[in-house]
């Protein structure tokens, strides 16, 4: 039997309905008004971050009720999902005297994926060199310098049989925790199994006592940011990058918890509705400040940092105009 803390449920409380369904129901939802509604059960709307579910007269406020009265989740199984955090073998302190509630039944249509256990968090094999990383990281503008020391510090490698990014996430004593794959070839991209969403990939500042922190949606884009704060194509900016690995805030609320000392956040999130509700779940957190930032030019930052440099390689490219003598 499997068993999770108070505290576990608490963060999952956390997780706003449509910040969990944009993320990972994305091709599921389809915006009709005001509201959204899912393609495959569009009796369910969700408003305001809240979901109700009008056949049935009942709804909900947060993504772990959706999971367990909408999805058929057990409370364990949808703790875990939307915690990153795997389950325990033996009952808590705090939960000693109850049990986990009984898996809910659901028509068949509404059933959850057949893999809900969480497994256990493993890096894919490294590759014997990072050729393909570097190359395909400077096709997409990042400085190679920057791309070099993303590996020599252990937060960038080469995986062996997909030759992906593989960008990880650490805690507090060095322990990969999560890993973001990326691949150099098509559009892959995903959380290795196991992988703690509370653990984002970091790019620190050279001060360690900045109060500062920008967050972003990949790790490209933290890495894109910083390239264009060197190359000159924004404004100077010397405070954390952190990645969030989609816009949930689990990644967030850890990185503030360890850094006391960080009171104010850029969010950095995509330009599209869910950056901006990411943005506005941001404004809410207490204790810090936060101000929105959009891309330069395009949907992300990437996007804009390859806008510029090509923009900038244009103009370098122009024929000179000499006075008449």
């Amino acid at each position: 039997m499997a068993w999770v803390t108070k505290d576990q449920i608490q963060r999952a409380r956390e997780v706003d309905v449509l910040d969990y369904v944009l993320l990972y129901e994305k091709d599921n939802v389809r915006r009709v008004g005001s509201s959204h509604r899912l393609k495959d059960h569009p009796s369910l709307s969700i408003e305001k971050g809240e979901w109700y579910w009008h056949s049935r007269e009942i709804g909900g406020k947060t993504a772990l009720d959706y999971l367990t009265d909408v999805r058929g989740y057990g409370l364990v199984d949808a703790v875990c999902m939307l915690t990153g955090e795997r389950p325990l073998d033996k009952p808590p302190p705090d939960r000693e005297k109850t049990k986990p509630p009984a898996r809910k039944i659901t028509p068949k249509a509404l059933s959850p994926p057949a893999d809900t256990e969480r497994k256990p968090f493993k890096l894919p094999p490294r590759n014997i060199n990072n050729t393909r990383v570097v190359a395909y990281l400077q096709s997409r503008g990042i400085e190679r310098p920057m791309i070099l020391a993303c590996i020599q510090n252990g937060s960038l490698y080469e995986s062996a049989k997909y030759h992906n990014c593989v960008f990880i996430g650490r805690d507090d004593n060095g322990k990969a925790r999560s890993a973001f794959l990326r691949g150099t070839m098509g559009g892959f991209k995903c959380d290795a199994e196991g992988s703690e969403k509370r653990f984002g990939f970091i790019l620190p500042p050279s001060n360690p006592d900045s109060d500062t922190v920008a967050v972003f949606e990949a790790p490209i884009d933290c890495l894109s940011h910083k390239t264009m704060s060197k190359q000159g194509l924004i404004e100077p900016f010397d405070g954390w990058r952190l990645s969030l690995g989609g816009t949930a805030l689990a990644a967030l609320r850890n990185f503030l918890e360890r850094h006391t000392n960080v009171k104010h956040c850029v969010v950095c999130t995509d330009n599209d509705e869910a950056g901006e509700l990411a943005a506005a779940r941001v404004a809410e957190l207490p204790g810090i400040t936060s101000e929105r930032r959009l891309p330069v030019v395009g949907n992300d930052w990437n996007e804009g940092l390859l806008a510029l440099q090509k923009a900038e390689r244009l103009q370098n490219c122009m024929p000179h105009k000499f006075e008449a003598r």
